[in-house]
């Protein structure tokens, strides 16, 4: 009984193990091509659309409802003491750390990543199937180049953009309902996240969605490239690009806490 367990969490280990190499290897697979990106810019551009603007419209609902619930959270915490006059002052600073630092860049990397990393897995998964990317082999083309690379270079360049409209819109929600319920005035929330700004706020937030976008462009590639059995497995890799992704943010965001 005892033989089976450890022999069974030994498997598991090293399934793990060979995963994460085959992560490493894609990863330095598509790095070797980023010189590449000037002269393949039009397959960069057309990622970019995909990751950028098309979810654009998602990004900044979630962003808006982020900043509003975090509004609410925190007023709703000062007023059940009867502190909302002495927190006054200070709520809009408080409001707009959590969502520089924390909220925004999670919540729009976990929209990503189901949008766009599961999207990734599916499409690659497909040609992986279909047999198209055997295909690009036989005329020697790199998939890591001309499938990985755009993929990774347009997470990586759009994941902070977004998270900045993020940010815009987090505050405007935030503001719109601190001022419907507790009759808060532009001057009075705008000038607390003024006298409490920090730029180490938006320089952690930028880098969180910069690691964030790369990570989850890479784990969708990963998975959709070792896709398999036909259209269940495509199903199935889908599923499993956002798991793995969403996974892999709340650790990094916490080693993120950690660290820095």
């Amino acid at each position: 009984m005892i033989a089976s367990i450890i022999a069974s969490i030994g498997r598991l280990v090293l399934r793990l193990l060979a995963e994460i190499g085959q992560i490493s290897l894609l990863l330095v697979g598509v790095l070797r091509y980023m010189p590449r990106v000037f002269r393949d810019r039009a397959l960069v551009l057309d990622q970019m659309k995909i990751v950028g603007s098309d979810s654009l419209p998602l990004v900044v609902l979630v962003g808006a409802f982020t900043g509003a619930i975090a509004a609410l959270q925190a007023t709703n915490l000062f007023a059940k003491f009867n502190l909302i006059g002495i927190a006054r002052p200070f709520i809009g600073g408080s409001i707009a750390t959590v969502v520089f630092t924390e909220l925004t860049p999670v919540l729009t990397a976990l929209v990503i990543a189901g949008r766009v990393g599961g999207a990734i897995a599916a499409q690659l998964g497909t040609m992986q199937v279909s047999e198209q990317i055997d295909a690009l082999e036989m005329m020697a083309i790199d998939k890591d180049r001309y499938l990985g690379m755009p993929r990774m270079v347009a997470a990586l360049t759009m994941m902070p953009v977004l998270a900045v409209f993020s940010n815009i819109v987090a505050l405007v929600g935030a503001f719109a309902l601190t001022s419907m319920l507790f009759d808060f005035s532009a001057h009075t929330f705008f000038d607390s996240v003024q006298r409490f700004f920090n730029i180490s706020e938006i320089v952690t937030g930028i880098s969180k969605s910069f690691v964030f976008g790369g990570f989850t462009a890479l784990i969708g590639c990963h998975v959709g490239f070792n896709t398999t059995g036909g259209a269940e497995g495509v199903g199935n890799s889908t599923v499993r690009a956002f798991t793995i992704s969403a996974a892999s943010i709340l650790v990094i965001d916490a080693l993120f806490g950690v660290l820095f």
